[in-house]
């Protein structure tokens, strides 16, 4: 296919490439009860053979909408006859246990409906996740390279999608809500996100325009489902960034299973990198287990529980930052005296249970707790000097400063606390009739937030206290004439909030599938309500309720070409969370609003065959008008509200993903996105908001290399544009709209697998205990791009000048690990 065709494909979206529609590649993976692969097995229909590889790997191709009997026979093991009927052109993936005993028959009328490719969703692979390089590897690292997807900070896990931020995103594990810590300021101190990647089984993401069933945010779902182990089974890594370990449990009854996974991680690598040298002693651990009990063919129940400790302990001593332009070289030296100590503790606990009423009615129980105690505690004094940086190489004083425009203190206080205890129960209920699917559930929650917040900053140059600019009484006369005037923190911040929310929702929810002449037609349908109300120490906010109705409609047509058209939307409304209420002097607003946000969603999903293999367009385009804006700030992952809604805005933009066998067995993607979204605050202006992330480009690439068998390379590419922001946290924005730089990485990572099943095992060795051993080298910042998150604004007396000094990401780091599975 030529350059213009593939041009006008992504902007379009309808103009494809010529394709095999009538065959679908059934393909997967022969084992045998020994989990072992089975090899030269045959695979059979109609005359049409194929045979399984070393790997037990094989792919056979099929018709569509027409019913065949798959033969699996090996010489050594019982033949197994599956009757298959597909009804699409996707993959269809069927993966066997041979038995030596018994022989097996069974039928299988796949009607393969591509329930992710009809709600707009993202599937990830679980094997890819835990492979692809990142500074914080695991699910968020992997949806960074998506389209609509931005994050301009490696050491968090935190994002924002198609304008929102980082609070506007839903995420469950196993239908059950998760939260995380409050009041988090940077990426180095999150450590571990909620999500253990080893327990992982299927994780599904949608960027907007998502169905009623799922919960009250205004951007996105990532929705997770840990693993039911079927077997004993055990899995570890180790690096120089941490370790971590799964096991899986089965009884002999296979009543009870569970997995559970223990993670520790050090950021020092990171950390030490960076323009500050540190004394840095973290300790991120946490604990997860998800256990699951059989009761009866009816009756299931399981447990999900989690808990987490994060301390930062960190003791900043020098920092040298090189700036400026090239006609004008600046460096800002700093000499630091104090520390800074953090703990985060969570605790979280879920029981859910699945009752089958009957074939037609299914209902879900399920309830959780989780308390979080947050502790934020530092006092740092820096005295810097700024001057102009000597270039000329050769002299003593190369790199040093060669003249001093300003010299100064910082200091920095806070001792912040807060205890959050939120509480759910809820209920679900799932009925089926004919093609129609019935969804509804109620839900309550109480959450109760006891904070203490206690922050300041004072600023001195030259001997000269700099009150804050927003103070009428500062004067533009020092040092010649002495200030009189009465002397202020540069920002301060005191507030105690002891606060109760209560929230009760419910939603119901209709989809249905029915053909229009010969295409096929889904639909859906629900509404969502919810009704809240904050009380406080003294007072008693108002009850307000939201109702927020969705639909979606997807149509495939009767065409040779495999596509399918989704359009979605509707209203979506965020109940102001805890942090939505308080405001920038640290005060609870009770009767802050809920945001509303009009969505409308179109998509399309275009599956072809090239280079007979399969690939996938995925084409998107959104627009959302948001009322009742809450406005916000963000320094590096801390947000601070205004708690008012006195603000509109909208976000409209393009995504667009391209994934598929760049090489053969493997799956990788490329992804653009185009974004504009803003915000008119008062009535005057629209202005960028500050997640105005325009530009998106990102690939995430799979390879191997055939001439040294077991070796793998994982690429993480990652460019976006530069954010508004960088400014003092005091700017008004509407004066003060630059950009940071735009944010550039490249992750690369190298795997040599030394066991796995197709290896000849070592008997009488240790190594025979092994299913799958590898060693890895990571390469994280790739090509030492320099990447800012925000700026400090360093101000002098003498020059009434104020300097913007980038605060710089990561530098190149390398990484060793080892990765082993029993």
């Amino acid at each position: 296919m030529n350059i213009s065709k593939l041009s006008y494909v992504f902007i379009v979206f309808l103009i494809s490439f010529s394709s095999l529609a009538q065959l679908v590649r059934v393909r997967g993976t022969l084992l045998d009860t020994e989990n072992r692969p089975v090899n030269n097995a045959n695979i059979s229909f109609s005359g049409h053979t194929t045979q399984s590889n070393a790997k037990g790997n094989y792919v056979i191709k099929v018709p569509v909408n027409k019913k065949i009997n798959l033969l699996f026979s090996h010489v050594t093991y019982k033949k197994t006859t599956i009757s298959l009927l597909l009804k699409s052109t996707s993959d269809y993936e069927l993966n066997l246990i041979m038995k030596e005993n018994e022989e097996q028959i069974g039928e299988i009328v796949v009607s393969r409906d591509n329930k992710s490719q009809i709600e707009g969703i993202t599937t990830i692979p679980a094997a890819m996740i835990q492979k692809i390089p990142g500074a914080n590897a695991g699910i968020e690292n992997v949806l960074k390279t998506l389209a609509g997807v931005n994050s301009n900070n490696e050491l968090s896990t935190q994002y924002s999608v198609r304008g929102g931020n980082y609070d506007e995103n839903l995420v469950y594990v196993n239908e059950i809500e998760i939260y995380r810590p409050f009041l988090i300021r940077s990426g180095q101190q999150e450590g571990l996100s909620f999500t253990n990647t080893d327990l992982v089984q299927n994780v599904s993401f949608s960027a907007g325009g998502f169905q009623a069933k799922y919960g009250d945010k205004l951007s996105s779902v990532l929705d997770i489902t840990y693993r039911n182990p079927t077997q004993f089974a055990a899995a570890m890594e180790v690096s120089l960034l941490g370790g971590s370990l799964a096991v899986d449990a089965v009884s002999k009854n296979k009543k009870w299973s569970s997995v559970t996974g223990v993670r520790y991680r050090n950021n020092s690598l990171f950390v030490n990198s960076q323009d500050t040298e540190t004394n840095y002693t973290p300790s991120f651990v946490d604990v997860q287990t998800n256990v699951n009990y059989k009761a009866s063919a009816k009756w299931q129940w399981s447990f999900l529980g989690t808990i987490s400790q994060n301390k930062y302990d960190y003791q900043p001593l020098i920092r040298k930052t090189r700036f400026g332009t090239i006609d004008k070289p600046m460096v800002l030296t700093v000499f630091y005296d104090g520390q800074e100590r953090d703990k985060y503790k969570t605790y979280f606990g879920a029981l859910k249970s699945t009752y089958q009423l009957s074939d037609k009615l299914k209902f879900k129980f399920i309830t959780s707790v989780f308390h979080t105690l947050e502790q934020e505690y530092f006092d740092i004094l820096a005295q810097y000097r700024l001057g102009e940086n000597e270039t000329t190489i050769g002299t003593e004083t190369y790199e040093d400063v060669s003249y001093t425009n300003g010299i100064g203190t910082q200091l920095n206080h806070a001792r912040n606390d807060l205890d959050a205890l939120i509480v759910n129960a809820e209920v679900k209920g799932f009925y089926n009739w004919k093609e129609n699917d019935l969804e509804f559930g109620a839900k309550y929650t109480r959450e109760s937030i006891r904070d203490r917040v206690a922050e300041w900053e004072v600023i001195d140059s030259a001997g000269f206290s700099i009150n804050p600019p927003i103070l009428d009484f500062s004067r533009d006369d020092q040092p010649g004439v002495s200030y009189t005037g009465p002397l202020a923190p540069y920002r301060s911040v005191f507030a105690t909030n002891y606060n109760t929310i209560n929230r009760f929702s419910a939603y119901v929810q209709w989809n249905a599938k029915s053909n229009l002449e010969k295409a096929q037609l889904w639909y859906t349908a629900g509404i969502r309500m919810q009704n809240w109300s904050v009380s406080g120490t003294n007072s008693s906010g108002n009850s307000q309720t939201v109702f927020s109705p969705r639909a979606q409609l997807a149509l495939k047509p009767d065409w040779e070409k495999d596509m399918i058209f989704r359009i979605s939307g509707g209203y979506y409304y965020q109940p102001p969370f805890y942090r939505e209420l308080r405001d920038a002097s640290g005060a609870v607003q009770e009767n802050v609003k809920a945001q509303q946000s009009v969505q409308i969603v179109l998509g399309s999903d275009y599956n072809f065959k090239m280079w007979q293999r399969p690939f996938k367009l995925v084409s998107e385009l959104y627009y959302k008008a948001l009322s009742d804006v809450n406005t916000y700030t963000i320094e590096n992952v801390r947000i601070r509200y205004a708690a008012t809604n006195n603000a509109k805005a909208f976000a409209q933009g393009l995504d667009l993903r391209l994934n598929g066998e760049f090489v053969p067995g493997t799956e990788s993607w490329v992804s653009f996105g185009y974004l504009k979204t803003e915000e008119n605050s008062a009535d005057r202006g629209f202005i960028a908001r500050p997640t105005d992330q325009r530009l998106k480009f990102g690939i995430l690439f799979q390879d191997y290399m055939p001439a040294i068998p077991g070796m793998k390379l994982y690429l993480n590419l990652v460019y976006n544009t530069g954010l508004p922001g960088g400014s003092p946290s005091y700017a008004d924005a509407y004066s003060y709209q630059n950009r940071l730089n735009d944010y550039r990485r490249v992750d690369v990572g190298f795997s040599k697998v030394l066991i796995d099943a197709n290896s000849k095992k070592i008997k009488k060795s240790w190594l025979e205990n092994f299913k799958e051993l590898a060693i890895g080298l990571e390469i994280f910042n790739l090509f030492n791009n320099q990447n800012a998150i925000t700026n400090t604004w360093v101000r002098d007396v003498y020059s009434k000048n104020e300097y913007a000094v980038p605060n710089y990401m990561t530098t190149r780091i390398f990484n060793v690990k080892l990765n082993a599975k029993l």
